[in-house]
């Protein structure tokens, strides 16, 4: 129950994968029969990413990854045009876009954060005055990695388009679940993720839009069309891109699927239970994610517990689980100390199952009563 924070191999994915790594492992910038075998295979799975996200196939990039793919978007555009240092984001981006904001604010470079409302939604209007001459990027994600809210990319795209604006957003949690298309975004850049489609860790793409100058901040050989130098991953790139094959032909089922259990699962947990909230826009939302806030009781202890009955959940996003600060999103949608610190994100994935769903409501009803009883806070 926690697919935000990765997903299995999809099976047909690693048959896709497996010749890549002992049989058809020749390096792809190699003249011979073993090198062009593994740049025919590249070729391959980029035509498949971007068929799936209705691109040409020289318009993506392949990288490590979303973090990696955040960072060449957002540093790639700054040194093309020097006299253009403002970048717009938003107060709940994931820390891959949030970190390398910070890390340009420490070079001098000026960082617009626009505030979200209670369902997570950006402030177009204070995106809209937050442009100024000097404005070169806005960077947006698609949807919230930990409350699960879908933003008005459109509206978004036609913002920074009418002002000559470059605009990014994190699709790491969109693709694969609803549909993402370039042109219908208006994007010029977005970012991907292997592992969060049924695809292995370590892969990823940047889709840039022909025309958008961005220069490199990785420098060795000259690489995805010089752009990110290094041995391409052949394995993972195969497998991102059968990955994104299989997540475009199997996109309406498998939402449908994810969309019913996640629907369920909200619905029986507030018939249960009482003083529960839920996180994030009610139906502009992702299909398979549920982030419910108990209060009188902390997340970690849920967490634990239900570790124990063997279910995996997360208390906020898997790469900050493990510090001990409130949510920066959960924050930032101004919700009272009890119910930030009693959340738990639950992410649904295609092979679970609605008798997954019941398991996890009867034992989330059972764990949470137990924590009340012990709680002073439920007591008083």
């Amino acid at each position: 129950m926690d697919h935000s924070a990765t997903t299995p191999v999809d099976p047909l994915v690693v048959d896709a994968m497996l010749p890549y790594f002992s049989e058809m492992f020749g390096n792809s910038s190699s003249l011979h029969s073993f090198g062009m075998e593994a740049a025919e295979a590249l070729a391959r799975a980029r035509e498949q990413v971007a068929e799936a996200i209705g691109a040409s196939p020289e318009e993506i990039i392949f990288t490590s990854g979303g973090t990696e793919s955040d960072n060449l978007a957002i540093r790639g555009v700054i040194p093309h045009d020097a006299g253009k240092k403002h970048i717009i984001t938003s107060v709940i981006e994931h820390p891959a876009v949030l970190n390398t904001c910070a890390f340009l604010e420490s070079m001098g470079h000026d960082i617009t954060y626009v505030p979200v409302d209670a369902d997570g939604i950006i402030d177009l209007q204070e995106l809209k005055g937050s442009i100024r001459d000097d404005t070169v990027l806005i960077s947006v994600m698609h949807a919230n990695n930990e409350v699960g809210t879908i933003q008005p990319i459109e509206e978004i795209a036609k913002i920074a388009k009418e002002n000559d604006i470059y605009f990014h957003t994190d699709a790491v949690q969109t693709v694969g679940k609803v549909p993402v298309n370039v042109d219908d975004l208006g994007v010029d850049m977005l970012s991907i993720s292997s592992h969060k489609i049924h695809g292995p860790k370590g892969a990823g793409a940047l889709y840039v839009r022909k025309g958008t100058v961005i220069e490199p901040i990785v420098f060795g050989g000259n690489h995805e069309r010089g752009l990110r130098s290094g041995t391409e991953n052949i394995p993972g790139i195969v497998g991102l891109g059968k990955a994104m094959s299989l997540a475009s032909e199997l996109l309406g089922t498998d939402a449908k699927h994810m969309q019913e259990m996640r629907d369920s699962l909200i619905s029986r947990v507030f018939d249960a239970l009482p003083d529960v909230r839920l996180n994030g826009h009610p139906t502009q939302r992702l299909p398979n994610n549920v982030n419910l806030s108990f209060k009188y009781v902390e997340g970690e202890s849920m967490l634990m517990m239900l570790d124990m009955k063997g279910i995996a959940v997360s208390t906020g996003s898997a790469c900050s689980s493990k510090s001990m600060n409130a949510s920066h999103v959960l924050t930032s949608l101004k919700l009272e100390d009890d119910y930030i610190h009693g959340s738990l994100r639950i992410s649904l994935g295609k092979e679970n199952t609605m008798e997954d769903v019941d398991y996890v409501v009867e034992s989330l009803k059972e764990i949470v009563l137990k924590l009340r009883e012990m709680s002073p806070l439920s007591n008083s």
